[in-house]
């Protein structure tokens, strides 16, 4: 079981860029699918990224459009959302997710752990 701890979120102008990281625990993170996901009050949660086991491969939600990236570092069992070019829109609690394999889809329930979300709000 990987538990999970988000970090990185704060307050940023539009157009600025923050980096936020998910760190895990557990001896299966190496080949645990990981993901981004975002919610705000008046919103379901939504999909922002997602990466496999080893980094190769990697999805992103449409409203990314280059913005964001999504990587990992297994010997730090950590996973990493670089966001540049933030708009207001974007601000929202995001939360890292976990789920054993990469194939599939993207869904929230399709994911079988959470952490507990980091607030990132973006001024215009």
């Amino acid at each position: 079981q990987v538990q999970l701890v988000e970090s990185g979120g704060g307050l940023v102008q539009a157009g600025g860029s923050l980096r936020l990281s998910c760190a895990a625990s557990g001896r299966t993170f190496s080949t645990t699918a990981m993901a981004w996901f975002r919610q705000t009050p008046t919103k379901e949660r939504e999909f922002v990224a997602a990466v496999n086991w080893s980094g190769g491969s990697t999805a992103y939600g449409g409203f990314v459009k280059g913005r964001f990236t999504i990587s990992r570092d297994n010997a730090r069992n950590t996973v990493y959302l670089q966001m540049n070019s933030l708009k207001p829109e974007d601000t929202a609690v995001y939360y890292c997710a976990a789920k054993k394999y990469y194939s599939g889809s993207f869904r929230p329930n399709d994911f079988e752990t959470w952490g507990q979300g980091t607030q990132v709000t973006v001024s215009s």
